[in-house]
């Protein structure tokens, strides 16, 4: 009998640019994606969730399309936000995003696989070392 193969946890190294292709997403607001790192993912819609668990450099994915995801994204230090299922930002949204240099992309993807597809990429949540 053959042993499970255990799965590698190795981090790989991902950035806005990359999130972009792996999602097949459009960039609402941001440029030189290329150059933003992401150290993790995180998906969530409570923004109390978001100011209590996710560290300064993570991507957050998300269906919430108001200002509230901006400003709390940029106090958190997040790096770039996804909006998923096809959503699209408020405008007061984007010119915040834009005030404050924080990147807007937009997938068609719902939440579960657009989390799915860059944990398969090797982007990793806070939950593993």
């Amino acid at each position: 009998m053959t042993k499970p193969r255990k799965r590698s946890r190795r981090k790989t190294r991902m950035t806005l640019e990359d999130v972009r292709e792996v999602l097949d997403a459009e960039v609402i607001v941001g440029f030189n994606l290329s150059r933003i790192d992401v150290d993790a993912g995180c998906g969530a819609d409570l923004m109390s969730d978001v100011l209590a668990f996710v560290k300064p450099g993570a991507l957050l994915l998300t269906g919430l399309t108001n200002a509230q995801v901006v400003r709390t994204s940029d106090m958190a230090g997040i790096v770039g936000i996804c909006f998923v299922r096809g959503k699209t930002p408020i405008e007061e949204a984007k010119q915040l995003a834009a005030s404050n240099n924080v990147p807007l992309l937009a997938t068609r993807l719902p939440m579960f696989e657009a989390c799915g597809r860059l944990y398969g990429k090797g982007l990793r949540g806070y939950a593993e070392p």
